[in-house]
């Protein structure tokens, strides 16, 4: 990939994270407690932007640990079946997003050749089971990111009338 692709990938790919971070840095000290909605859907927002970095995923070990459990078994406030193992302080997500995002820019950075754009995300061989070529997963993941982190800031702006300002481009972390 060339070296312009891979910079604008990444300043696009790292906004997203930065504005992910940003948002739950953002949230009072005892909102993910209080708002459990804001809450699965930051945690899936975190724990999904690792999963799709992880290839093969079937190599993701996730930091912040979850259980599947059938719908039945959900809380009413989650999203998919991913859920936490327990209520993980705001620190624990930014620190979490922010492994995420060094493994981000690290996995964009390798694609040099063909040979590492040809790397595919596959899941397995069952039908609905994600198979994507890394390109395709890496913008698919930042759309993912950008989306959830869209309505967490929506939520917080409904609830705690908190604007966020939005991130043209990956900034340097702190």
């Amino acid at each position: 990939m060339t070296n312009k692709i891979q910079e604008s990938l990444w300043g696009q790919f790292g906004a997203s994270i930065d504005m992910l971070i940003n948002v739950i840095s953002n949230c009072p000290d005892n909102y993910l407690a209080t708002n459990k909605r804001f809450y699965y859907l930051a945690y899936h927002s975190v724990i999904f932007l690792d999963y799709y970095l992880s290839i093969p995923p079937k190599d993701f070990s996730p930091i912040l640990t979850f259980t599947i459990k059938d719908e039945d078994q959900r809380p009413p406030e989650s999203i998919g079946d991913m859920i936490p193992d327990k209520i993980y302080s705001r620190q624990e997500l930014i620190d979490y997003v922010k492994h995420s995002r060094l493994k981000c820019e690290k996995l964009i950075e390798s694609l040099t050749d063909d040979e590492k754009l040809n790397i595919r995300f596959t899941e397995g061989n069952e039908e609905g089971d994600m198979d994507y070529p890394i390109l395709e997963i890496l913008l698919y993941n930042m759309r993912h990111t950008q989306h959830h982190t869209g309505q967490l800031n929506l939520i917080m702006q409904q609830d705690l009338n908190k604007h966020l300002e939005w991130a043209f481009r990956v900034d340097k972390l702190n």
